[in-house]
């Protein structure tokens, strides 16, 4: 079973998606047999290296809220991440451009080292409050995980591989994340609960 995972290293639901998702696959009978790639997906591809306002005021202007709904809104989401084991900290992260940290997760990919790429971006934007968009912490990230990423940022390889992804999300009808697709059959959008994903995997599974 092959399960695409499409999310961004910006979106906080795509870090509690992926806790959920892990929950869902330890219990999943035929987990040996999975496959995982973690596919491109930006939210927000204009956005600048680096934004200099707050996310809570980058949320306000993106869904017309005021900057105390947004903060409360940002408050709620940290207590839903905890709950799965996720420290969320908004008040930290520094909102960036996520396109040269997907080449990384490209990159990652060759090493076998994908998932644990994943884990350690979604971390250092949300818990850590790092510039993800800036190359120095890139490479430093990937040298924690254990490869390196310098030669590769300095160059555009997997700049084709990372809007190939974004295309097919396109095509395929993908419009918002993280959205997890098993085998091209069936897939499901959102942060959803353990079982929601079980369920998913199960109903996939070859009839043996």
């Amino acid at each position: 079973m092959h399960v695409e995972i499409w999310s961004d290293i910006a979106c906080p639901w795509c870090y509690v998606g992926k806790r959920r998702f892990e929950a869902a696959l330890a219990g999943f009978e035929h987990r040996d047999d999975v496959r995982v790639t973690w596919r491109s997906f930006e939210l927000d591809p204009t956005a600048p290296a680096a934004r200099e306002r707050s996310g809570a005021e980058h949320l306000a202007d993106k869904y017309g809220m005021t900057v105390e709904e947004a903060r409360a809104r940002q408050h709620e989401l940290r207590e839903i991440a905890a709950g799965d084991g996720v420290d969320m900290r908004s008040d930290l992260a520094r909102g960036a451009n996520t396109f040269d940290a997907h080449r990384v997760l490209q990159l990652a990919a060759e090493h076998g080292l994908q998932s644990e790429m994943k884990e350690r971006l979604l971390r250092a934007y949300h818990t850590e409050g790092e510039l993800v968009s800036d190359h120095a912490t890139l490479v430093r990230l990937a040298e924690e995980v254990g490869f390196p990423a310098g030669e590769m940022l300095a160059g555009d390889r997997f700049a084709a591989e990372v809007r190939d992804d974004e295309q097919t999300a396109r095509g395929i009808g993908i419009n918002a994340v993280p959205c997890f697709v098993v085998d091209r059959r069936v897939g499901v959008s959102g942060a959803q609960p353990p079982e929601v994903l079980l369920e998913l995997l199960r109903q996939a599974a070859p009839v043996s």
